[in-house]
């Protein structure tokens, strides 16, 4: 299909359905379930694993695991902002479709999910661990998974690359914290509301 014709559907959904056609809800129920579902799981397998006392290597790829997923979660409900000048219609559908979204699960930029710089985090790890290498050329390097107390991170000469806070339940990836309960408990939310929709015939409303 040539993008004019992409454009042309694109503008019509999001004139007349507000960026998502009404039996397409079903697809995004089904893939907000899916996303939410996975990262729920990881967090339940870290859980799990704490108790039997596992490596550090393993809990970091868990909770790592969990918030990618959630990072991919809440692009359904934030959606990148880039995009080519040459596709204004899809652009638009797309910042409709998570208006739309955000105002059927009631989420409101409070939620745990909207935190773009976590979520930019995944999706440019390349690049961020490029500069992170490229800006600290000095101190005490620690290049693997650690366990341990999140102020670690706060020392000037400390290099961490991954460092998880149990008690805290913070992540530290390249320096920066990243306190992920509040992410759990909105992927929660998301996952019973999108489960309630499953239950009244797929649709959003």
């Amino acid at each position: 299909m040539e993008i004019n014709e992409y454009e042309r559907r694109a503008l019509i959904c999001s004139e007349q359905y507000n960026g998502i056609l009404p039996y397409s809800e079903a697809f995004y129920i089904y893939s907000i379930i899916y996303s939410s579902t996975r990262c729920l799981g990881a967090f339940e397998r870290y859980k799990w694993i704490k108790k039997r006392g596992a490596t550090a290597e393993e809990l970091v790829s868990s909770v790592q695991e969990a918030i990618s997923h959630a990072a991919s979660l809440s692009r359904y409900f934030w959606p990148s902002k880039q995009g080519t000048r040459k596709q204004p219609n899809l652009n638009r559908l797309k910042e409709l479709r998570g208006i739309m979204l955000r105002k059927a699960f009631k989420i409101e930029d409070t939620s745990g999910l909207h935190n773009r710089e976590l979520r930019n985090v995944w999706e440019h790890f390349d690049e961020r661990l490029d500069i992170y290498c490229l800006e600290n050329d000095s101190g005490y390097f620690y290049p693997g998974c650690m366990v341990g107390h999140h102020t670690l991170a706060d020392k000037s000469t400390n290099r961490i690359f991954k460092l998880l806070d149990v008690d805290a339940e913070c992540l530290v990836l390249l320096g920066k914290k990243y306190f992920f309960s509040p992410i759990r408990d909105a992927v929660q939310l998301v996952l019973n509301r999108a489960k309630e929709f499953e239950s009244n015939g797929l649709r959003l409303k």
